[in-house]
């Protein structure tokens, strides 16, 4: 087992490793689906049961499994997952599934899963490794959710429509209407405007570690008190 604590895990997951942000796995169903906080939620939900799942049952066999059939044997826990909450999603959030169509059994596809199952899971003990499944999984979903409602806001002036197709009719109000009718840009909700809010949203992580790392070597970098003496060496013309 690594030694990394629970603090650390969570961290990563949500913030210094995030999968979206900084490894930029999982891109194609993260620009294609995110036009809405529906579709991002939906998408997000089955990412996290997925990786959780497949992260603790790839831990339990980690002894058990030879180098040689690893990946293989990571891929089939991965595709029973996907398989499972398919059929899930089918039962109970059938419009939803067919909305998301492919992108649901693609997550077998998806390379933070099987990334984390080989990087972490098959290292670490069942606990760990269930947490770093979560904790991968919403902060991906976190990045989804941040993206779609952006697009949807600016798409279609619009906030929470349709989420009756997770939570059911209790949510046919939740829908704010932040514009008037009409309101839209066009270019948020097709593929180039999922390009341009990942990348400000990447820009933006980028700017806050920067300024992080700064204040930290501010506050490591000694401070001498009274007067300086200082010394010029080399030659003086």
């Amino acid at each position: 087992m690594t030694d990394i604590s629970y603090r650390e895990i969570t961290n990563n997951g949500l913030w210094k490793n995030n999968a979206a942000l900084v490894q930029l796995l999982g891109l194609c169903p993260l620009l294609a689906v995110t036009g809405s906080v529906v579709n991002a939620l939906g998408l997000g939900l089955a990412t996290m049961l997925v990786l959780t799942g497949s992260n603790i049952v790839v831990s339990l066999i980690r002894k058990r499994v030879s180098d040689a059939v690893k990946i293989p044997a990571f891929v089939m826990i991965i595709a029973t997952f996907t398989t499972c909450t398919e059929l899930l999603m089918q039962a109970f959030t059938y419009e939803l599934y067919l909305i998301l169509g492919i992108f649901i059994p693609l997550i077998v596809t998806n390379c933070a899963i099987l990334g984390r199952a080989e990087a972490f899971a098959c290292k670490n003990k069942v606990g760990a490794a269930a947490l770093d499944g979560f904790m991968m999984g919403a902060g991906f979903g976190i990045v989804l959710l941040v993206i779609g409602a952006i697009r949807e806001i600016l798409g279609s002036g619009t906030l929470f429509d349709n989420m009756h197709l997770i939570f059911g009719p209790v949510a046919e109000n939740w829908t704010l209407h932040l514009f008037g009718e009409g309101y839209g840009f066009l270019v948020a909700v097709l593929p180039p405007g999922a390009f341009l809010v990942a990348g400000m949203l990447i820009a933006l992580k980028n700017i806050i570690d920067d300024r992080i790392e700064l204040h930290r070597a501010t506050k490591r970098a000694p401070v001498i008190k009274g007067a300086k003496r200082v010394r010029t060496t080399g030659t003086v013309t």
